[in-house]
């Protein structure tokens, strides 16, 4: 152990103040706005507690907080909350540290115990951490002196700022990507909603360029539903609403698929593909990943006429927000309250079809900002992995940093 440092358990080192349990019939229009975990992650929706609270709900801008239930790597763990004044919902502490220990280093102690705890969850708690006071309190770290503490503080802070930078640029260009796709697809170009006796939602473009069609999906392209052979194996891939399609094991970090993958459904480089439960969130992907993949038989797998549309336009367009909105507005309910688009609803939907040069054009254009995007998320990925490792060395005192 270094010079000056001692193990001591989290619990030593702060005090835990549990949020209140506000109940619907405190909910106000206007007073307080009470935290709750969604909070945590962005959200600006808020309930309000116009009552009197008790000071110990008080939440101040820069307060650090703990969320001790939610999902594992999104929304456990702490935070420093950047928000109003407020007051704290239930399974969120408010974590208040002792004489001697600096706050933000308390942070970064926290994202560790937050990291051992997560390792450690097993079966339903693998995804959803719900955890008691104990959980978190006998975690050991390593204490230097305060000083030191704020010096790893203040280098530490340093890559968080630069991390915020990065992903503000990232967001920016992203928007920017949004607004080009859209201006280049749909440029002035509306889409109109009618409805037939059965109530099915069907839509239709108007206003389109003289060279330009528009069919239905489904005269557009196939379904394709082969099923995956007993013992055959291939990648299993999902659909991520941002990303499209992406490795299961290495984005949920965890398998979420049978090990018999009999039955699941073969989808090969090129074609698209959707979980007819989740596409109201614009989960809907063209495979370039592999081969041959496979995924779940809840997706519904498509294939495009490369002779009548090129598949990185055809991506490009069912990206977009506005198809992401007909997806949901499309849906219908379903037994788990989910939104499900199944072929014969998601064959009905138009689509704008330019002549294949023009396809082309508008995809190489896009091409061309999307390796933007890429560049930019492999380097946040890149800084991120080195904070990481830098904070693992500083907080165990591997690494010292001169004072």
């Amino acid at each position: 152990m270094p010079e000056n440092h001692c193990r001591r358990s989290i619990g030593s080192l702060c005090e835990f103040v549990n949020g209140n349990g506000f109940r619907p019939t405190e909910w106000s229009p206007s007073g307080l706005p009470i935290i709750r975990i969604q909070n945590l992650n962005g959200s600006q929706n808020f309930n309000y507690f116009n009552g009197e609270p008790k000071p110990k709900w008080l939440v101040q801008p820069g307060d650090l907080l703990f969320a001790w239930a939610g999902v594992k790597g999104v929304s456990f763990g702490p935070t420093i909350w950047p928000g109003p004044q407020g007051v704290l919902n239930q399974h969120i502490f408010r974590v208040v540290p002792k004489e001697g220990v600096d706050k933000y280093w308390l942070y970064l102690a926290l994202q560790v115990a937050t990291r051992r705890i997560e390792s450690n969850a097993h079966g339903f708690k693998a995804s959803l951490v719900h955890v008691q006071k104990d959980d978190i309190t006998t975690q050991v770290v390593d204490l230097p002196p305060l000083h030191e503490q704020q010096k790893i503080a203040e280098v530490l802070r340093k890559w968080d700022e630069a991390l915020e930078k990065l992903a503000s640029l990232r967001e920016s260009k992203l928007r920017r990507h949004r607004e080009l796709t859209k201006a280049l697809v749909f440029g002035s170009w509306q889409l109109e909603k009618f409805r037939t006796t059965n109530e099915v939602a069907h839509y239709r473009w108007f206003q389109l360029p003289a060279s330009w069609n528009c069919q239905q999906i489904g005269e557009l392209s196939v379904e394709i539903s082969e099923r995956n052979g007993e013992g055959d194996q291939h990648e299993v891939l999902s659909c991520s609403k941002h990303e499209g399609f992406v490795r299961s094991l290495e984005y949920f970090k965890k398998q979420i698929f049978s090990s018999d993958l009999t039955g699941y459904k073969k989808i090969w480089r090129g074609d698209f593909g959707f979980p007819s439960n989740h596409i109201e969130e614009g989960s809907i992907g063209l495979q370039n990943l592999a081969d041959t993949g496979v995924v779940s038989p809840i997706y519904t797998v498509f294939r495009f006429n490369p002779d009548e549309v090129l598949a990185e336009y055809a991506f490009a367009v069912l990206k977009t927000e506005l198809y992401r909105h007909i997806f949901e507005i499309s849906t219908s309910a379903s037994v788990d309250r989910r939104g499900s688009l199944r072929w014969s609803e998601f064959s009905r939907i138009p689509f704008p079809v330019p002549p294949l040069a023009e396809q082309e054009a508008i995809a190489e254009v896009l091409r061309a900002s999307r390796r933007e995007l890429d560049s930019l998320r492999d380097e946040i990925d890149a800084v991120t992995r080195q904070k990481r490792g830098l904070m693992q060395k500083l907080l165990t005192g591997v690494w010292r940093v001169s004072c």
